[in-house]
């Protein structure tokens, strides 16, 4: 295979990825990583690195998008970007201690949450909130407006959340994922922000969290340009493609097929590194 024909190929495949990321909420970097390690033969470091790549530069874009709707609360995403920057520089740095398979089965593992939460239904709860000090001190309570005017929220829990938010970091930069579901999870589940709100967030910090772990991975060698400009481009235009379709597709019917396919993928991701081949 030429050197041409390889960035076709993975510029295609990286279409695919952000296209599927958007239409599921998950990222490319989810799909791009085991794509590039099983079909292509890609170190899983390189592929890694690579996906960090392109999380920093599609997330940059969908970020400035809610922050210009007013979606994305800034003070909530500082605080917990705090714990999500370390657990990223952790992350990558346990990366490149650990051996390949190992993070082929961790991979595979995530994988395996990812289309658990993919399938499931996301019903915005009554929660009864509890008096937080800490979250009223940082004043991270807001407002947010949307088809049945503004809501007004407040945050409670900030505490678990931002030690779950190490975890989703450290997640990140060990595998080259946003990780926006660990994201997600906890401002949604513990903290009680509401998931519009939380989503929006989420992908407001995903960028920075991405920066932290790419500068390790950077600095040992695993990002290659041949690799990573392809897979950033194709993510990209993949991630556009998706915002536009994501209004006029059956978005059910798209998750399922999603998260079977992904299931699939993290089976053979554990299969390839329990056997060694990875």
């Amino acid at each position: 295979m030429t050197a041409h024909e390889f960035t076709l190929i993975v510029f295609v495949i990286s279409i695919s990825a952000g296209l599927l990321g958007a239409l599921t909420g998950l990222g490319g970097g989810i799909v791009v990583t085991p794509a590039l390690t099983l079909l292509l033969g890609v170190d899983i470091r390189y592929a890694i690195g690579a996906s960090l790549v392109s999380v920093v530069a599609t997330s940059s874009g969908a970020a400035a998008a809610y922050v210009r709707d007013g979606l994305s609360n800034i003070r909530i995403g500082m605080f917990l970007e705090m714990a999500t920057t370390v657990g990223a520089i952790c992350g990558a740095y346990l990366a490149s201690k650990l051996p390949t398979n190992a993070l082929a089965i961790l991979f595979g593992l995530v994988l395996l949450h990812s289309a658990w939460q993919v399938v499931q239904a996301k019903r915005q709860q009554n929660r009864e909130q509890q008096h937080d000090p800490l979250a009223n001190k940082l004043q991270l309570g807001g407002v947010f407006r949307s088809a049945e005017g503004a809501i007004d929220y407040r945050v409670s829990r900030a505490k678990s959340g931002f030690g779950l938010m190490y975890v989703a970091g450290v997640v990140s930069g060990m595998l080259g994922i946003g990780s926006g579901a660990l994201k997600v999870i906890a401002m949604d589940s513990i903290m009680g922000i509401p998931f519009k709100v939380s989503t929006a967030t989420s992908s407001f910090m995903i960028g920075v969290t991405g920066v932290a772990s790419a500068a390790i991975y950077l600095k040992r060698g695993y990002i290659h340009p041949v690799i990573a400009l392809p897979v950033m481009l194709g993510v990209l235009v993949g991630s556009t493609l998706g915002a536009k379709l994501l209004p006029h597709l059956p978005v059910k019917t798209l998750r399922r097929i999603f998260a079977i396919a992904v299931a699939f993928i993290a089976i053979q991701m554990i299969t390839h590194g329990v056997r060694g081949r990875i």
